[in-house]
Formats: C-alpha cells, structure tokens, sequence
C-alpha cells in the first residue's frame, strides 16, 4: 500500500491553508536533521528534530541517517502549496525504478503513532503513513504552508531552521498524478548534528 499522505491535493484546497510569512523557527536541543540537496535546486535544508514529542520516530529518522539509508533519496512527491514528501529508503533511491517510490519503508518495522498538539504550519515536518495510524516508517514530508487537516492525525517529527527557501524551490509533481515528480530532486546525503 503506498505510503503517502492519505489528504489529496483536493483535500487541502478546501481547508483554505493560508502561506506563513517564510520566516524560520528558532533552533531547539535538536538533534538536528541535515539534508544536503541536489538535482535541480542544491543546498542544505536543516530540520530540528523534537525527540521530546516523537521519540520513537526521532530515534528511527536519526537511525536511517546514520545508516547513510537516506543518502539518493528522491523527493518522490510533491505538491505546490502544500507538502514535500521524502524518504522512501526501499524503493526512493536515485538511479534506480522510481516506479514504486512512495510505497516503502525501511528494513525496520513500522512505528505507532505519536500524536500531539503541535499544528502543521509551514516548515513542520510529519511522518507519512498508510491509512492505519500506527504504519510511519521511514518517510516524512515538509510543509509548504499550513494544513490544519493533518493536525493530529500525521505525528509531527521537527521543524526546518535553515534552508526553507531551498524547499520551496524543489521539483513541483503534476497535480492530476498527485504530486508524483518525474525526474525529482534527492537528498544527496543525510546526517545528524
């Protein structure tokens, strides 16, 4: 079943999300996430982990990155004003049959959920899952702009601190395939700091 994040483009077009103002949120205790970006756009992306609200999912994230399994992964999916979606280690890596990205996880089993209060505003970063609440493995999207609709229903992992505008410009998917990008832009290298 594919991981991907079960609101349609449709659904967030009818919330009436407004854009933030693009300004970045502060730098917490971290650990941080960085992404080193390439393809069309390249650049760092920063994103503070909270392993204070997702400890299980901050633990798995930090795990894969150490493992270097997020290094070539594509931006399989993503749709303007909304989300960037990453991270498929299984079947997202560049270079090889894209046809399936967005349809795995990792070598790891899937995680429970770890709801909170904290809402999808634009830079947040969220776990995609399948319909069952507790399927988050190893793929996550970052917020083009709010989506007040996911809020408690996706567990929250972080925020961007740095390099916000180098996700505004990634590859953009077509809307009548849901986002899906040919020719997508990768993480070139993930690592913790």
């Amino acid at each position: 079943m594919r991981k991907l994040l079960l609101a349609t483009a449709l659904a967030f077009a009818a919330t009436g999300a407004m854009a933030q103002d693009g300004t970045t949120a502060p730098d917490g205790p971290g650990p941080n996430l960085v992404l080193e970006i390439g393809g069309g756009v390249s650049g760092k992306v920063v994103i503070d982990l909270s392993p204070d609200v997702a400890p299980q999912h901050v633990e798995r994230i930090t795990q894969l990155a150490n493992e270097h399994a997020y290094d070539d992964v594509v931006f399989h999916r993503v749709i303007e004003g909304f989300m960037a979606q990453t991270g498929d280690v299984q079947f997202g890596k560049r270079g090889g049959d894209l046809s399936m990205a967005g349809m795995g996880g990792s070598k790891y089993g899937d995680l429970p959920a770890e709801f909170s209060n904290r809402s999808f505003t634009r830079g947040m970063v969220g776990m995609a899952r399948s319909a069952s609440p507790d399927s988050a493995n190893s793929q996550f999207f970052i917020m083009f702009d709010a989506a007040p609709h996911l809020d408690g229903q996706y567990t929250i992992v972080g925020h961007v601190v740095e390099g916000m505008d180098l996700v505004d410009k990634l590859k953009k998917g077509a809307p009548e395939m849901n986002g899906l990008v040919e020719d997508p832009d990768y993480i070139v290298k993930a690592t913790i700091e």
